[in-house]
């Protein structure tokens, strides 16, 4: 897995792209993010495996609540 930045970057600004045609398309945001998320697992569990995916989503909880996924900014 990468740690470039600026690949981070780019792949975040085309799902975000994704994500607003899906919107436009008349897809809900929540059908979107579900979708999004399975994807996202699938080809982690794919790559990793099962258990090192499941170690991960064990740290969303606390990450979230830090604060790391928020796109937004006041």
């Amino acid at each position: 897995m990468t740690d470039d930045p600026d690949k981070k970057g780019r792949a975040l600004a085309l799902i975000l792209d994704a994500w607003e045609q899906a919107l436009a398309d008349g897809a809900e945001p929540e059908v979107i993010a579900s979708v999004a998320i399975y994807a996202a697992l699938a080809d982690m569990v794919d790559r990793y495996g099962a258990d090192a995916v499941a170690d991960f989503c064990a740290t969303l909880p606390e990450r979230t609540r830090k604060g790391e996924f928020t796109l937004k900014t006041d």
